[in-house]
């Protein structure tokens, strides 16, 4: 309902006319009054007519009669019942009933006559604000009379003529439903001749004799009492004595040419032709100066009945019938007119105003004619209704102008024509309403982002709430893109971003109040598959696996679903839903189909698709048969098995051949997938038995089952014995052999081979001999390696095969008889030597010759007198018939023999005389070690080992050594050389603390050998105090440091690379600023770090960067900590990670640097103070002790609250925390850290951290010495023999 909005500016004022009108016209709409309970509850209502009886009620009386009359109101209006024009007293009557709550009439016709409640009845609803009316119900009884009694007369026609039997139904109420059937109760046949009209009769285009009967009986259906009646039998019989001929078509109905006919408006138009006509005529129809609606028209009763539904104004006009056969047409033209009951174009709407507003009530209908309008007021018409001047009727319009409380009132409208009439009720409800928002507060709206955004509004006022919103709270919204805020109050956001996110508030506005509601939107990410399911071809058995992975908003709970087929999944354990996917196992042909995963969130939702297609192996072929039969071929044909959806690549032919190797099936051949028959080529005397596979993409088919036998006839072998091979086994004989030809081949009974041979290149005859079922033939008493001309031919029962090819062997081989000669030895370095040799005769061979061995050994160096130890010969093959070969990788200055034999397949022959060479000298090998000692501020000693290989007479060393900075970038080389006896050296005048690299080679006349390398630091230049230095758990030792050496083939780079390990030993001391690190580093790693950890802590190691540098100094070490201490090397280049051995250091706990209170005068004084305090005390303490009591230690605890004032201990006299053995509570005033150490900053004057127990003594010089022997540091306040006054902890010390 929509309330009408006001020109708030504008009165009513007579004289205005229809301008104002008009535009009062589109400043009214009308509103109903919410039908919310809340709402309703306390408003003023006049009667709404909420459910009547139709305008025509036709009873059955057998029934109650029920005429309904509900209607609503505040207060509930009350019925009465008008009959006939004048009142029905429904409380007289004991048979008519009142439902209660409304004014529904229920009235009991049993027993009674029903004729007696026939009439026109209206309801009327009324309250204190109005009343209205219902239509007039006409009540009717339905009736269905007995056909009126008549005797029809037998009809008797000629053949060929029309004929029309005519029902004449008795009038029912409401009319009957007519069919014809016979005497068995079976409808007659009906079609284009012979046809049923409207009105019921039964008409012939032309008889003929199979419609002769006795029995056309016209049947009566009466919907309403559910009865039929039935007309007498009607007797037909036709003549076929003088049949009347062809003839043109006519019209039996309608008769004329023209003819009208009327249809209200909204009806269906029924236009009926029938015609007769020999042969029977074809019916058509069209409609003049257009055409008929193809949407709204059928056609009945084979196209003599023309239907057009929902008549309307535009379907008036000539419709023009036509029947035709082969003798000519006629037309039958009806002129349809169209008239109109009355309809509504507005009926008149509720009017819901505020005092002093104004309103219009219209009431436009349309018909044909043009309805006559009546206005009434209260059931009253206006003419006869008390004098309004506020309210004035103008034809179709009722406009009331500055309305009043208490004017509330139900018009009523009545538009008639003689065709029927309407009538409406419409309410004007003058009502002072503050707003109300009806849409329930805090409501929280989610939407998909770019969908649009409704929030609604719903209010209700009189006057009419203006409606504003807001934007959480601050941003007024106005009407305008993205916003649109429609008349009813809902905002609409055309397409919603997560920016319009966020809190809305309505506010509702009218004279009488304000209102305002809070609504909340959420714009969500829309719900989308990121990976769709892909079509799948399964093999049948396998598993199939569609996935469907989705991005939701995660506000959302999202559901998935799946289909399949667009219904659901199969109840089947095999399919398996996971959160993105579905599997489905064991596939099955079942299975194939669509399959669809629908994600659905509360919002929206989203789908894809994937077909899913199952293959598996093909049926196996069907039906083989064998044509076309000849001695060599065949032809084979089948019938192809079921594809499961993958197409048939090929065919397998396979045979067995049930003589020779029965149960064996042999591939034949293959052919096309689209192929169904095959053309074999067959070999002689097989039992052929013949069978089909096919192939797919899946793989095999089992085998079709086999074909009839195909037996061929035996032949002569169409081929001889393959491989034929001569070979001599040993000497004097010749092996024969071949690969044997299988029955299948053999082509025939009694398979044997004839084998012939002959001495190649000597005039002989062939040699023959005939063996079977073996696949060898030895001939003996062959020369040694001699050529041999062999055939094989294979021979059966039918005779012999092709003639063989001829194939050269050879006899057995026997050992060579001789040995190489004119040895000789060319030595062309230290290294290699060639020899040369001269070849054997060939005959000399007694086989193929396979090549020559050289046999060599070294027996000694030149230097040696003797060979020290046997050396391992070695030998060399030089294949083929060579007459020279090299000797590589010799030893220089050496001495070699060496003898040479020939070789063939047999094995070899004898040696040729031994032949001995010398090698010359070459260069040595690299010195065995080199070594540096005795390390010093300026010097290094070297001593070295002579090579392991001198490789002739050694001639000295040269020794090369260069500095090495801390950026590993080399100095100036310096080059030393020494004599062949000497192997130490000591190298003076070098830099302390230096690395240097050493290059170490040997050499002989023929020049310098490879290097060996070494690195070396001397000792590094200082002299301070080292700290307690402990390797793991072992006890303390003096620093010691080692010169690792590393030794390396290769020559020196431009940088040093690190050679051998890259740390030498870690050392550390302490100075006064911290702890000292020093270290020796042989690498050149672009990062070194000293790392370092307090004792048993699980922190990280701290690590500081000290490139470049071999030694370091970490500062702010707590005092009384102990340290763990490594260096290590980095590179980002190199993922190994070098360290040093980890070394424990402990930091003693040092007195402060800070000024030495101990020289203030303010503290001498306090000091002294504290001393007479403590001396009075004693003297106290000294007379009490005589008079017998006890001086308890927990006052003696107390008195002293001073934190710089510790109590001494009374076994050792050192300084200490007193502590209580049961509860080891801290002293009174201290601050001890969860380690156990006393911080630096909360003791600093305190010695106590120098030591414990018996272990803790003062020097000479009142210094104390703890368990560190590193350097001695004399500050102010800790000796007893300065100048100046004595230490007040020493002072107290004196009183115990």
């Amino acid at each position: 309902m929509i309330h009408p909005i006001m020109d708030r500016n504008r009165k009513w004022m007579p004289g205005f006319g229809a301008v104002l009108l008009i535009l009062l016209s589109h400043k009214t709409s009308a509103l109903e009054v919410p039908l919310d309970p809340k709402v309703l509850e306390g408003l003023p209502q006049p009667p709404t007519i909420t459910l009547q009886s139709p305008k025509d009620y036709i009873f059955d009386p057998r029934e109650n009669i029920v005429i309904h009359c509900e209607a609503k109101g505040k207060p509930h209006p009350s019925f009465s019942w008008t009959r006939n024009g004048t009142h029905f007293d429904v409380e007289k009557d004991s048979k008519v009933l009142v439902k209660p709550g409304s004014g529904t009439l229920v009235i009991d016709i049993s027993g009674e006559k029903a004729e007696a409640y026939e009439g026109t009845y209206q309801c009327t609803a009324h309250n204190e604000h109005g009343t209205a009316v219902s239509n007039n119900i006409v009540i009717r009884q339905s009736r269905s009379p007995l056909w009126s009694k008549e005797r029809n007369e037998p009809i008797v026609v000629q053949m060929g003529v029309s004929l029309v039997l005519q029902c004449r139904p008795p009038a029912g109420l409401p009319p009957p439903v007519i069919f014809w059937m016979d005497n068995n109760f079976q409808r007659l046949p009906l079609d284009k001749r012979v046809s049923q009209a409207l009105n019921g009769d039964l008409y012939f285009s032309n008889v003929l004799p199979e419609d002769s009967r006795p029995d056309y009986i016209c049947y009566a259906r009466f919907p309403h009492t559910q009865t039929i009646q039935q007309k007498q039998p009607i007797s037909v019989t036709v003549l076929n004595k003088s049949p009347m001929g062809e003839r043109r078509p006519g019209f039996m109905t309608p008769l004329g040419i023209t003819s009208t006919q009327m249809v209200l408006r909204g009806e269906t138009l029924e236009l009926e032709c029938i015609a007769d006509g020999l042969p029977t005529p074809e019916m058509s129809w069209q409609k003049d100066g257009g055409e008929l609606p193809s949407s709204r028209m059928s056609f009945h009763n084979f196209k003599k009945t023309l239907k057009i539904s929902d008549v309307s104004e535009a379907d008036a006009g000539d419709y023009r019938c036509t029947a035709t056969n082969s003798l000519g047409t006629a037309h039958h033209i009806i002129k349809v007119t169209v008239k109109a009951a009355p309809f509504w174009v507005s009926a008149p709407r509720n009017l819901i105003l505020a005092p002093n507003e104004t309103g219009i009530l219209t009431c436009r209908v349309s018909g044909e004619p043009k309805p006559k309008i009546s206005w009434f007021v209260n059931g009253i018409p206006l003419e006869n209704a008390p004098v309004d001047h506020s309210r004035k009727v103008d034809g179709d319009t009722v406009i009331l102008s500055n309305v009043q409380s208490g004017s509330s009132a139900v018009y009523q409208c009545n538009a008639s024509n003689e065709f029927g009439y309407l009538m409406a009720n419409a309410f004007v409800n003058v009502l002072a309403e503050a707003p109300r928002v009806l849409t329930p507060p805090n409501r929280v709206y989610q939407v998909i982002t770019n969908n649009p955004a409704l929030l609604h509004c719903a209010s209700f006022g009189s006057p009419i709430p203006t409606i504003t919103w807001f934007k959480d709270s601050q941003t007024s919204i106005k009407n305008g893109d993205p916003f649109v805020i429609h008349e009813n109050g809902t905002l609409e956001i055309h397409v919603a971003q997560p920016l319009n996110s966020g809190k809305y508030t309505c506010i509702a506005t009218n004279n009488l109040g304000i209102k305002e509601n809070h609504v909340y939107l959420e714009v969500k990410e829309p719900t989308r598959i990121l990976k769709q399911p892909e079509y799948k071809v399964v093999q049948k058995g396998m598993s199939a696996v569609f996935e469907c992975k989705v991005k939701h908003d995660p506000s959302l709970v999202p559901t998935m679903t799946w289909l399949k087929d667009d219904g659901e999944l199969p109840d089947d354990e095999r399919f398996d839903v996971d959160t993105d996917s579905l599997t489905i196992k064991d596939v099955t042909d079942g299975d194939e189909g669509t399959y669809t995963c629908i994600m659905n969130t509360t919002l929206d939702q989203d789908s894809a698709s994937a077909m899913l297609t199952v293959v598996e192996k093909p049926d196996p072929p069907t039906d083989l048969e064998l044509t076309d039969q000849t001695e060599r071929s065949v032809q084979l044909t089948w019938i192809p098995g079921d594809e499961h959806n993958s197409p048939t690549q090929k065919f397998l032919i396979q045979y067995e051949d049930l003589l020779h190797q029965p149960g064996v099936w042999i591939n034949l051949t293959e052919v096309a997938g689209t192929s169904t028959t095959a053309q074999l080529n067959l070999s002689p005397h097989v039992y052929y038995s013949f069978r089909v596979l096919a192939v797919n993409h899946v793989g095999y088919s089992q085998p079709s089952q086999p074909s009839s036998q195909y037996r061929t006839n035996p032949a002569a072998p169409d081929e001889n014995p393959s491989d034929v091979q001569g070979v001599g086994a040993e000497p004097g004989n010749l092996v024969i052999s071949w690969t044997p030809l299988t029955g299948f081949q053999s082509n025939g009974p009694n398979l044997e081979y004839k084998v012939q041979w002959r001495q190649k290149d000597v005039d002989n005859e062939w040699s023959s001999e005939t063996v079977a079922n073996v696949s060898q033939f030895v001939v003996s008493g062959t020369p040694t390696y001699v050529p041999y001309e062999i055939k094989v031919q294979a021979v059966n029962y039918y005779g012999s095969g092709p003639e063989p090819e001829v194939v050269i062997g050879y006899s057995g081989e026997d050992l060579p008889l001789s040995a190489p000669e004119s040895v000789q030895v060319m030595v062309h370095n230290s290294t290699l030597a060639e020899v040369h040799w001269e070849p054997v005769s060939f005959p000399s061979v007694r086989g193929k010759l396979q090549g020559y061995k050289v046999y060599y050994h070294r027996e000694r160096g030149l230097h040696e007198t003797e060979g020290e130890t046997e050396q391992q010969e070695q030998v060399l093959t030089f294949s083929g018939n060579r007459s020279e070969g090299r000797l590589p990788g010799l030893q220089p200055y050496s001495l070699y023999n060496l003898s040479i034999r020939v070789l063939n397949s047999k094995g070899e022959g004898p040696p040729s005389p031994s032949k001995t060479f010398e090698t010359p000298e070459g260069v040595p090998g690299p010195p065995s070690f080199l070594n540096v000692i005795n390390p010093s501020l300026d010097s290094l000693t070297l001593e070295w080992g002579p090579p392991m290989n001198n490789n002739g007479r050694l001639a000295g060393y040269t020794l090369k050594y260069q500095p090495v900075n801390n950026t590993n970038e080399l100095g100036p080389v310096k080059v030393m050389t020494f004599l062949a006896n000497e192997t130490t050296t000591t190298l003076g005048n070098l830099n302390s603390s230096m690395l240097y690299k050493f290059y170490l080679s040997a050499k002989t006349i023929k020049g310098s050998g490879p290097i060996i390398t070494e690195e070396a630091l001397t000792v590094m230049d200082t002299a301070r105090t080292q700290p307690t230095v402990e390797t793991g758990k072992g006890p303390t030792e003096p620093p010691h440091p080692t010169f690792p050496t590393t030794q390396s083939p290769h020559p020196p780079f431009h940088k040093a690379p690190p050679v051998g390990p890259v740390f030498g030993k870690v050392n550390a001391s302490l100075s006064e600023d911290g702890a000292v690190i020093s270290w020796d580093y042989f690498g050149h790693h672009k990062n070194v770090y000293v790392e370092y950890i307090v004792e048993n802590s699980k922190e990280d190691w701290k690590k500081e960067l000290v490139n470049g540098s071999h030694s370091h100094m970490i500062k702010g070490l707590k005092p009384g900590m102990s340290y763990r201490v490594r260096v290590v090397a980095r590179d980002p280049a190199d993922l190994t990670v070098h360290s040093t051995d980890e070394v424990s250091v402990l930091v003693p706990a040092v007195p402060s640097r800070q000024v030495d209170i101990a020289t203030q005068g303010w503290f001498i004084g306090l000091m002294c103070a504290i001393a007479l305090l403590i001396l009075v005390l004693l003297i106290v303490c000294f007379i009490k002790r005589n008079k017998g009591g006890k001086y308890p230690v927990k006052e003696k605890e107390d008195a002293h609250q001073d934190p710089e004032i510790q109590p001494m201990k009374e076994d050792d006299g050192t300084f200490g925390e007193y502590s209580d053995t049961e509860d080891h509570k801290p002293l009174k005033g201290s601050r001890t850290p969860s380690n156990g150490t006393v911080r630096r900053d909360e003791s600093d004057d305190s010695l106590v951290d120098y030591g414990e127990g018996g272990d803790g003594q003062f020097n000479e010089d009142g210094s104390f010495i703890g368990q560190y022997s590193g350097k001695k540091e004399k500050d102010t306040h800790e000796g007893n023999e300065s100048s100046e006054a004595p230490s007040p902890v020493n002072a107290m010390n004196s009183f115990v």
